[in-house]
């Protein structure tokens, strides 16, 4: 199998279903709770311990897919700029590089964690 492979392949709900809930449950301030009642009203009968599930599976993964698709549109401004940031910092008693690129908002578009400071493979990578 490819690394490629349906991340929804176990679950039963469609993933258009699964990426409004998460969307709603990030984008509008609710409770878990509060999502549930309102999918409930909608005839969508799930748990709340369901959505929390659904958002800590696949949260990461849509925010990367709007950060990518963000970055893309934005490409096509002239005025778009970033840069890329390093910070020293200790993770478990060992100081590491955090490399993160920002655009001109201040928006994190990716951020990268390296034991030795190599600004050239971190630039080609972002």
């Amino acid at each position: 199998m490819s690394k490629a492979a349906n991340p929804f392949r176990y679950f039963h709900s469609s993933p258009e279903v699964i990426r409004m809930v998460v969307l709603m449950y990030v984008r509008f301030p609710l409770s878990l709770r509060n999502v549930e009642d309102l999918l409930f009203e909608r005839g969508y009968d799930l748990c709340h311990e369901t959505v929390r599930l659904w958002w800590n599976r696949f949260g990461p993964l849509f925010a990367a897919d709007i950060r990518r698709q963000r970055v893309s549109r934005m490409r096509g401004f002239r005025h778009w700029r970033w840069h890329l940031d390093e910070v020293y910092v200790k993770i478990n008693g060992e100081m590491h590089y955090l490399w993160r690129a920002v655009d001109h908002e201040g928006e994190i578009l990716e951020s990268f964690v390296t034991k030795k400071r190599d600004k050239g493979s971190v630039r080609s990578s972002v």
